[in-house]
């Protein structure tokens, strides 16, 4: 079973059933083919369309498969961690202050 960890693109053939788990929460973009999703502690199944997103939770176990003849591409994207995402918006704000205050010097 592959563990998505990090943000990863990978081909699922037809005839292929993938198994896999969540270790964080995750964005799926599907691209190519149908897609067909499994998801555990989840009664329904999905059919994902090509440009379809499904969003995943943390430690959900997967198992994808591909609907007709065609491959499909799933990319998988974990989203920023709380503290990644304050980090960031500090540091942007930050920078665009500093960018404001240096822009308000030179005219005048």
């Amino acid at each position: 079973m592959r563990e998505i960890s990090t943000s990863v693109t990978f081909e699922i053939k037809p005839g292929e059933t993938v198994p896999m788990r969540v270790a964080r929460s995750t964005r799926l973009m599907v691209y190519g083919a149908h897609v067909w999703v499994t998801r555990s502690n989840d009664i329904d199944d999905y059919w994902l369309s090509p440009g379809d997103c499904l969003r995943l939770r943390e430690r959900e176990r997967l198992w994808l498969s591909v609907e007709g003849g065609e491959a499909a591409r799933v990319v998988f994207t974990i989203a920023p961690r709380p503290d990644q995402r304050a980090a960031r918006w500090v540091s942007t704000t930050i920078e665009r202050l500093k960018q404001r205050l240096h822009a308000g010097w030179r005219t005048v």
